[in-house]
């Protein structure tokens, strides 16, 4: 028996070894801790990363050291082993060491059709693979005469027998294998998959386990969970004599199965000793193990383990079952979870297992899928609803109008826009799946839209929208259900208990309300009021009070929508049961409200009984230049102060109602848009003024908390004078962002690709938090903020409320909270988690 060898080349896998992961890779140091369970692993040596690069270069190695270790008849493997198993690397080639004196041996052990069989894999894998020869010549199937001919191409090709030596073969696979790995098409592949320029490959020459034999013999693979649900299940394959004889080549189900023969039923004992080598894997390692295995006459051999392949709701589940079991820490279950990752169970997706006619790709926007008929307006999109047919609204962009289209809709899939374009932003709130700037092209008039290559789709066509991955796919798809079950549940109650930053959402409506309760938000961030004025008996009443002609006219409109507003507010108080409402104040300029088409305003003039002249002229006199920086936010609640009374008014009335009914209600009331301290002063001086009036009519006393929505540059420069008149500065990134970088979000998208690829910024500014700008305004804002006033709450409410990467910039700075779409909230309070656990509160953001 040979003894185990260790230098500096390469070294024999055994309990003791020196072997480093970082040089031999993840698979020499799986397959060492194998063998320490005393798995029966066959006999391996590991080739450090430095003895490959040597390899690669052409550098003189000694291959007969390394074959002396498998002695005189030589039969191996050479898989690869890279550091990260996400890697990837150049193809496992086995049967080194074939030539006709290990065929003549293995025709009389095994017979000359397994040994023809074995011979021919080889050849056709050392041809393709090692001597780069056209595949074309080497797709003989097994039989009379297919050894014969693949000896006499390979030999007709390259003009030399077929190599004999053992060493020289290994030589050869080996030096292949390690170019293979420098090559520049691997290099680009796997430094998508996050791997370093410099990333290291180990290589294993394993004695092979043939899987053949006169009694069972065979290979297969073995896992204990589902790899898409997680749930405990075993499954695999196993193919009996796979390398031998083709005529008995055999596929067995592994557990008894009405549909076929299994491997439990051929032999019990194997069968049980397989799982018995996968609980142990579990226990020891820590980890749900992919066994691979070969039986020779029912001895089992361990080839490989790996970390079970698995969907995001099968690592949860797996992840909790491991913590439950005390194989792992509940810490180490929640930083197994990749906090994105959840996405995929709160929401219906597409069945990776199903078969997908792409139509057309775009920017995933709001993750989830849905199928549905194909409308191109509002309007259409509400008829379909009424008549409980699901539909896909697609416009060219969206708009506040689209609003009511998008509730009615499964999905939304637009023609422009990016990540936080409007179309994007409205559908992670109402939790819709979204695709923006497909690659489509649509002929609104026509109620059509054309495909990449031309396909055409009409209204009423059936597509599948994949809002998770950004494809458009033909078609109804098979979906899987949300998994919001007892593992998801759990681990993120895990969560809460090591997180130090506040998950709130952002809510306009019951339903989201509803959505953030069910998602354990700590209450509502961003309650965005303007989106309550689009239903369609409110809108109306807007109108009239757009057109009035004083005061006193706007009064009276706003008169009629105070108890609507009243009821939203007492709604949003009833269902939060005393956690904390963030109210802000009406935004949008009054322009969004009107029609802009000439029918819409021939309707408008009709309901308000106007000429339709007035109308025009008044449409015209409040369109704006750039509606973004124009008369909206604060600015209308000093220039037309009675929009501003008529909802802080419902918001006291409804904490009235609240309170009497025993909740215990402190609203806060957010300005949006600030720029100066002057514009605080004017409209908190109103606030406490209907305040003040409301306590007096009802006699009932109630507190409140107002404060500010940083979103303009200026306003997180003067934080500091701004936070003497406000209990909170929350920042508002969407705007804060566009306004920094003087950019539209809902434009960005045409160069936003563009930008990045060539590394103009890092990353989407609006996708992703930009701490050095947008950061560093944040940063200014929240310590002159809190220098002024130092009990202060400071938070975001933005988009990048619910981006990890910005979780962690706003934990690191000692925000309060942050706040982000429903739908977004059990990933930030994974994330914040993650970050609890790995790095103290207080440390200054690199």
């Amino acid at each position: 028996m040979q003894k185990p060898v260790e230098n500096a080349d390469f070294v024999t896998l055994t309990p003791t070894a020196s072997v480093d992961k970082a040089r031999h890779g993840w698979r020499a140091k799986c397959l060492q801790r194998l063998i320490r369970l005393d798995l029966p692993v066959p006999k391996t040596v590991a080739l450090p990363a430095e003895t490959v690069r040597a390899i690669a270069s052409g550098q003189v190695f000694d291959m007969a050291a390394i074959a002396d270790c498998f002695g005189p008849q030589m039969l191996v493997s050479v898989r690869p082993s890279p550091e990260n198993p996400e890697w990837g690397g150049p193809g496992t080639v086995l049967n080194v060491g074939m030539n006709d004196d290990m065929h003549a041996v293995l025709s009389n052990t095994h017979g000359s059709e397994a040994a023809d069989a074995l011979y021919l894999r080889f050849v056709q894998l050392y041809s393709i693979h090692v001597a780069r020869l056209d595949p074309d010549m080497f797709q003989q199937e097994p039989g009379p005469g297919a050894l014969e001919a693949a000896l006499d191409a390979y030999e007709e090709e390259t003009d030399e027998r077929f190599p004999q030596s053992g060493a020289q073969q290994l030589a050869e696979v080996l030096r292949s294998m390690a170019r293979a790995w420098e090559g520049t098409t691997a290099r680009l592949l796997r430094q998508a998959k996050g791997a370093p320029p410099d990333a290291v490959l180990g290589l294993l020459v394993q004695e092979m386990a043939l899987g053949i034999g006169p009694g069972l013999s065979g290979s297969g693979t073995m896992q204990f969970v589902d790899s898409v649900t997680g749930a405990p299940q075993i499954t695999g394959r196993f193919r009996g004599q796979s390398q031998g004889r083709t005529s008995a080549v055999e596929t067995l189900y592994l557990t008894r199965d009405p549909r076929g023969a299994s491997l439990e039923e051929a032999d019990g004992r194997v069968f049980d000793t397989l799982k018995d080598f996968g609980a142990r894997c579990r226990v020891k390692l820590r980890e749900e193990m992919q066994i691979e295995f070969t039986i020779e006459s029912g001895k089992v051999h361990v080839i490989d383990a790996v970390r079970v392949p698995r969907s995001s709701r099968a690592a949860v589940r797996i992840a909790v079952a491991l913590a439950n079991d005390d194989v792992i820490s509940r810490e180490d279950a929640l930083l197994r979870v990749e906090p994105r990752a959840i996405t995929e169970l709160l929401h219906y997706q597409v069945d990776p297992r199903a078969p997908r006619d792409v139509l057309a790709r775009g920017i995933a926007a709001s993750p989830g899928a849905a199928t549905g008929k194909i409308v191109f307006s509002a309007a259409a999109a509400q008829a379909s609803a009424a008549r409980d047919e699901p539909c896909i609204l697609v416009r060219r962009e969206t708009s506040p109008e689209d609003i009511r289209g998008m509730h009615a809709a499964v999905a939304v899939l637009t023609e422009r826009g990016g990540m936080t374009s409007h179309a994007a932003v409205i559908a992670r709130g109402l939790g819709l799946p979204c695709i923006v700037g497909a690659e489509i092209e649509i002929n609104s008039r026509e109620r059509q839209f054309r495909g990449p290559k031309g396909r055409l789709f009409r209204e009423g066509d059936t597509i599948t929208l994949d809002g998770t991955n950004g494809e458009v796919l033909v078609g109804t798809a098979e979906m899987l259900a949300p998994a919001l079950d007892d593992g998801f549940r759990t681990l993120l109650s895990w969560a809460d208990l090591v997180r130090d930053i506040g998950i709130r959402a952002n809510a306009d409506t019951p339903e989201d309300a509803r959505t953030a309760l069910m998602f354990e938000a700590d209450g509502i961030g961003l309650c965005r009021t303007e989106h309550m004025f689009f239903d369609e008996d409110r809108l109306t009443v807007m109108r009239e009070m757009i057109f009035a002609d004083g005061p006193e006219d706007r009064r009276a409109a706003l008169d009629r929508l105070l108890p609507m507003q009243r009821d939203d507010f007492g709604a949003l108080f009833e269902l939060m049961k005393g956690e904390p409402v963030c109210i802000r104040l009406f935004d949008p300029p009054l322009h969004e409200f009107l029609p802009h088409d000439r029918e819409g305003m021939r309707e408008l003039a009709e309901a308000l009984d106007r000429p339709l002249s007035e109308v025009t002229r008044r449409v015209e006199a409040l369109s704006e230049f750039n509606p973004m920086l124009g008369m909206r936010g604060v600015r209308l609640g000093v220039t037309v102060p009675e929009i501003y009374d008529m909802q802080a008014r419902a918001i006291f009335e409804a904490t009235v109602e609240a309170l009497r009914r025993g909740a215990e209600v402190v609203p806060e009331i957010m300005i949006p848009l600030v720029s100066a301290s002057r514009e605080v002063e004017i409209v908190k001086t109103r606030v406490d003024a209907v305040a003040a009036a409301v306590r007096t009519e009802t006699k009932e006393d109630f507190t409140y908390r107002l404060g500010v929505m940083v979103e303009t540059p200026r306003a997180a420069l003067r934080a500091g004078e701004i936070a003497e008149h406000a209990a909170f500065l929350s920042f508002g990134t969407n705007d804060l962002t566009q306004m920094t970088y003087g950019l539209s979000r809902d434009d960005a998208g045409r160069f936003m690709s563009t930008y990045v690829n060539q590394q103009v910024y890092s990353e989407d500014p609006f996708h992703i938090l930009d701490v050095e700008g947008v950061g560093e305004l944040l940063l200014i804002g929240a310590a002159r903020g809190r220098s002024a006033r130092p009990d202060v709450t400071i938070s975001v409410c933005g988009e990048h409320g619910g981006n990890p990467e910005s979780i962690a910039f706003c934990r690191a700075a000692g925000f309060d909270y942050v706040s982000c779409s429903p739908f977004r909230v059990p990933v930030a309070r994974l994330a914040a988690a993650h970050f609890a656990l790995l790095a103290p509160r207080g440390r200054s953001f690199p």
